[in-house]
């Protein structure tokens, strides 16, 4: 029994592996970071294969499998739900639209969202996809992993200008990414929609990749009250990650 339990984590941690490259590795890399042998990993992932929790590509890089879609949209489901009384606590506090989103893939999903009291509608939504490279949470989400995970998404995803302030050259990005990591925040200049400026901030104590935003009308949301709403964000993020159930 205790070496089926120890099986079992290790999968796990093979499966975290994968996500925390961007959901692809080879043999060798996983080897590298996990200190496992190999064998025991190749007997591992051929179990996941088999069970649709893990494909192996024709390049026989393993990557995250569709069977993990179904517990990963039950999971940010719930993150979500728990998310919401946060951010109505920031709505309350700012006065605009307030959401939560994940990093599933390649693509940014929005799992939960309290509207602003002003009636201006935004293409956010609950479960709407996006490509991270044009959105205040894209671009927090991004700043979190490395940069040749970075570059390897935007590669697969392309990065097509939504407005004219998208930013469409991966090192333009890149170098953007650096400035979100020092400030601590990241800010969405009508890049997704003109007309509307968002803030984010990281959940860097998330059980998975997830960031806050703040989303408004340009006109409200002037550099004066983002240097005002940042902070409130901090505080919300870190309160809703310390409470989190363990």
């Amino acid at each position: 029994m205790a070496e089926a339990v120890r099986s079992l984590e290790r999968a796990f941690e093979l499966l975290e592996h994968l996500a925390d490259a961007g959901g692809e590795m080879t043999l060798s890399e996983l080897t590298e970071v996990s200190g496992l042998p190999m064998p025991t990993i190749y007997r591992l992932m051929r179990t996941l294969v088999n069970r649709g929790y893990v494909r192996q590509e024709p390049s026989k890089r393993y990557a995250l499998g569709p069977r993990l879609i179904r517990l990963g949209d039950g999971a940010s489901r719930l993150l979500g739900t728990w998310a919401r009384p946060v951010l109505a606590g920031l709505v309350d506090e700012v006065g605009e639209t307030a959401n939560m989103a994940v990093l599933e893939g390649d693509e940014v999903v929005y799992v939960a969202q309290v509207p602003s009291r002003h009636s201006m509608r935004m293409f956010t939504e609950v479960g709407r996809r996006v490509q991270p490279h044009c959105t205040g949470v894209g671009k927090a989400l991004l700043a979190q992993l490395p940069g040749e995970t970075v570059r390897s998404i935007v590669a697969r995803t392309g990065m097509p200008a939504h407005t004219p302030r998208t930013f469409t050259d991966p090192e333009a990005l890149m170098a953007e990414l650096v400035k979100i990591r020092e400030q601590g925040y990241a800010l969405d200049d009508e890049e997704q929609e003109l007309g509307v400026r968002c803030v984010a901030v990281p959940l860097t104590g998330s059980p998975t990749r997830a960031a806050f935003s703040v989303s408004g009308p340009s006109g409200r949301m002037t550099p004066e009250v983002v240097r005002r709403v940042v902070p409130l964000m901090h505080r919300a993020a870190d309160r809703f990650t310390r409470d989190l159930p363990t």
